[in-house]
C-alpha cells in the first residue's frame, strides 16, 4: 500500500473554498486552500454541532463554521475562544502541485465519529 494517497491539484480546490474527501469509512475529508495556496485538511465536522465545515467560508488560517459561525483553526482543528472543542486534522503533503493525504489516516484516523442527527426531540408518550 502507498503511504500517500493522491487527491487532486491544488487548483481544483477553490482559492477561499474547499472539497470533499470521501472515504470508505467515517466522515469525509475537507481540504480548504486560502488566498496564499496553503491548504489544509480537517475531518468534515465541526466540533460545535456537526457543522459541514466544507461548507463554510475560508478566513486567513481560519474556517466559520456554517451553522453557528464558530472559527476553526485550519492548522490544528481547535475552536478560537471563548469556543472550545477540536476537530480532528489529516496529514498532506504537496508535490509539484498535487494535494497527498496520508493512506492509513484516511482507512484509520476518526472514524468513529459521527455527525449529529438534526431534528425535533423526540417526545415520550404520556399516559
Amino acid at each position: 500500500m502507498t503511504e500517500w494517497k493522491k487527491i487532486c491539484l491544488v487548483t481544483d480546490i477553490p482559492v477561499l473554498g474547499s472539497r470533499r474527501v470521501t472515504r470508505a469509512q467515517g466522515l469525509d475529508v475537507a481540504v480548504f486552500r486560502n488566498d496564499k495556496d496553503e491548504v489544509f485538511a480537517l475531518l468534515d465536522r465541526c466540533p460545535h454541532k456537526g457543522g459541514p465545515l466544507s461548507q463554510g467560508i475560508v478566513f486567513g488560517t481560519h474556517v466559520a463554521c456554517p451553522l453557528h459561525n464558530w472559527q476553526i483553526g485550519l492548522c490544528d482543528g481547535q475552536a478560537s475562544a471563548p469556543d472550545e472543542g477540536c476537530t480532528p486534522k489529516f496529514s498532506l503533503k504537496l508535490e509539484e502541485g498535487m494535494v497527498y493525504l496520508k493512506t492509513a489516516e484516511l482507512e484509520n484516523h476518526a472514524t468513529d465519529l459521527v455527525r449529529p442527527i438534526a431534528g425535533p426531540a423526540r417526545r415520550t408518550a404520556t399516559a
